[in-house]
């Protein structure tokens, strides 16, 4: 966890570290489903399909709790899953915006070098334009 708040993580880091975290609560939530609404899940493996569908959003319905304490459960996959979905939307988001703005900076880089060629030659061109100015003018005074 320090290592998070020392430096930023890549995108591939905060992926992987949010996929984890959902694989905890989908098998976490699947076992304590399990324990605290006997009734409804007949063993740890219909808890797992109920906290997969429900990590997902997906609810398909066809098991719920009927216990509060396993709707209190409910309610933390729930919020775990909602917050997966804005996670990962939020980081493929965030990659598109840095690419593109790499991108633009690196236009924005070469379009300077080209201007900056570009006034190298004309200032290269009036200085030639001054020193042929100023030979006739030398020239003139000299006759």
């Amino acid at each position: 966890m320090s290592r998070f708040l020392r430096e930023p993580p890549s995108v591939r880091t905060a992926a992987g570290v949010i996929v984890t975290a959902t694989l905890l609560v989908v098998v976490g939530g699947g076992i304590l489903i399990r324990l605290v609404d006997e009734k409804e899940y007949a063993d740890v493996w219909v808890g797992m399909w109920w906290a997969l569908q429900t990590v997902t959003t997906v609810g398909y319905g066809d098991v719920t709790p009927k216990a509060v304490a396993g709707r209190l459960v409910g309610a933390v996959v729930m919020f775990e899953g909602i917050a997966f979905i804005a996670i990962i939307t939020a980081a493929i988001t965030s990659s598109f915006v840095a690419r593109a703005s790499r991108e633009y900076q690196a236009r924005v880089a070469d379009d300077d070098a080209l201007d900056r060629t570009q006034l190298d030659a004309r200032f290269d061109e009036l200085e030639r334009k001054l020193d042929l100015i100023q030979a006739a003018l030398a020239d003139s005074n000299r006759r």
